[in-house]
């Protein structure tokens, strides 16, 4: 079984190439592939599959040739994972699975370019830019929709509930409370009936002024199924949703510092823009026969 590992800001992906859906993949495989002392380690698994044949991609087979079949690191699934996407398309482009059309930006069809890209995942089509190393992909424009808290320890704090495909709940800390503080080796409590497939919670400070952006904000995520990770794109694109809004803005650009680096989120006024840095570090071959006892 081929492998590659790779990472979008940290937030690191076991990526398995199954274009005609062959695979049998279990949450016992998915769990023992992102295990990170007797497995690969990772976020989570990005299956690389024709859309054609996965049940749930074929239905927008005739506009994306790929279907992101997206499993956390539990062995659950996620509608949405947006720095995997950029990862999926770095890898699509680097096998030369697929190509990048020119767009109304650039002349040129190179990858390197900033051509665009369709992809198929389980929260619909989603359309990816090339800026160089950087790779940008087009998602739903977060909607803010409800209200709800967050009890972490002994602190219990306000929210807003934020949809991008998969469900948020962003969280700004007190001014007192130093974002590096908090303790996230457990999942935050959070209201079920509010979220009833669970939630990944954002907590925010503000950053300094960046240049160009309309907002810098410094954020920490607890994501449902994969526990802490060093970056989360959908949740990027919450928390920027949120930061203009305070501002008092609709659209613009935000500035988002992670642990694992910082993502630009372009928010318009029908979608969402996620950009940074996506990259591959490692192929190989695994040894299904070694996790087997853990597959369960």
């Amino acid at each position: 079984m081929e492998f590659t590992k790779g990472h979008g800001t940290g937030n690191d992906f076991v990526i398995l190439p199954d274009p005609d859906g062959t695979l049998d993949l279990t949450p016992g495989l998915v769990a023992a592939l992102c295990d990170r002392r007797r497995g690969l380690g990772g976020d989570g698994v990005l299956r690389v599959v024709r859309a054609a044949k996965h049940p749930e991609g074929v239905a927008l087979a005739g506009e994306a040739e790929w279907f992101m079949d997206y499993w956390n690191s539990d062995g659950s699934f996620a509608e949405m994972c947006g720095n995997g996407a950029r990862v999926f398309v770095r890898y699509l482009l680097d096998r030369s699975l697929a190509a990048a059309s020119p767009s109304s930006s650039s002349s040129s069809s190179s990858s390197s370019s900033g051509g665009t890209l369709p992809i198929a995942t389980r929260a619909g089509l989603v359309r990816a830019r090339v800026e160089g190393a950087d790779v940008a992909v087009e998602m739903r424009r977060p909607r803010l929709y409800d209200t709800a808290t967050a009890t972490l320890g002994g602190l219990t704090l306000p929210g807003a509930a934020v949809d991008v495909g998969n469900p948020h709940l962003v969280c700004a800390l007190p001014a007192a409370l130093e974002l590096t503080a908090l303790d996230l080796t457990r999942a935050p409590e959070v209201d079920a009936g509010t979220f009833p497939a669970g939630v990944n919670v954002e907590f925010t400070t503000p950053g300094e002024p960046v240049t160009g952006t309309a907002a810098h904000v410094l954020m920490r995520v607890y994501e449902r199924g994969s526990a802490e990770t060093l970056s989360c794109g959908t949740g990027a694109c919450a928390v920027g949703a949120v930061a203009l809004r305070d501002a008092g803005l609709d659209t613009g650009t935000v500035a988002v510092d992670v642990p694992g680096g910082r993502l630009t989120v372009t928010v318009t006024a029908d979608s969402c823009w996620l950009s940074g840095p996506a990259v591959l570090v490692a192929t190989g071959t695994l040894t299904p026969s070694a996790l087997s006892a853990l597959r369960g």
